[in-house]
């Protein structure tokens, strides 16, 4: 029965010897080499010798290209102490949101409710826990987003560049909402602006 084994265990030796000399090392001709066999470069070292060797790298995103995080892009940055230009130029910006579906719009609410509604109320109306009619940890009234003209007027651009960057007694929300994010807590508050305004509107209307 070894005798058998020790036999078979041989051929079997010999046929993967034969079989493995018709393996084929060179595969011909290749499409896109560069995809072929991949180049591992470390980001920052110096790709200056590439070109050389007709390697097309430039270590630049692809031109056109979005990267993760960019998708709603704000052209105006922080303003340095003591100036406002780009607070005033942001009133240019447009939300590159038209409208929220139902389930944005809830989302927004959220949102708006855990980074926003602590200062401005859930209504808007600046009662939120930390002022609580005047018996809160916090003396001052934060601003009435629903009630008061100057921010039911305010651009959105303008509300984002508050937002992004801070404003006031406000600090930045950068870090806490993505730029997407940001914009859908500003349409919702323009959505809920536009319905406080609705009675006052109906109300002038009656009364001409």
């Amino acid at each position: 029965m070894k005798k058998y084994i020790f036999i078979f265990g041989i051929i079997g030796s010999l046929l993967t010897i034969i079989g493995c000399s018709d393996v084929k090392r060179d595969p011909g001709t290749i499409y896109m080499p560069d995809m072929a066999y991949s180049r591992a470069y470390e980001s920052y070292a110096d790709h200056s010798n590439l070109a050389a060797a007709g390697i097309n790298y430039n270590n630049q995103p692809v031109k056109g290209t979005i990267a993760r995080g960019e998708e709603f892009p704000f052209p105006y940055t922080k303003d340095a102490a003591g100036d406002t230009a780009n607070y005033v130029a942001a009133k240019q910006a447009k939300s590159p949101i038209d409208s929220l579906s139902i389930t944005d719009l809830k989302e927004a609410e959220r949102l708006y409710l855990i980074n926003c509604g602590i200062c401005h109320g859930k209504n808007l109306d600046g009662n939120g826990p930390l002022y609580k009619d005047g018996n809160g940890p916090y003396p001052a009234k934060p601003a009435n987003l629903a009630g008061d003209v100057k921010y039911q007027n305010m651009p959105e651009g303008q509300m984002f560049y508050s937002v992004a960057y801070g404003k006031n007694l406000m600090g930045s929300y950068a870090s806490q909402l993505s730029r997407k994010q940001r914009w859908m807590v500003i349409k919702y508050i323009k959505t809920k602006q536009v319905k406080a305004a609705e009675p006052a509107a109906a109300m002038a209307t009656a009364s001409k």
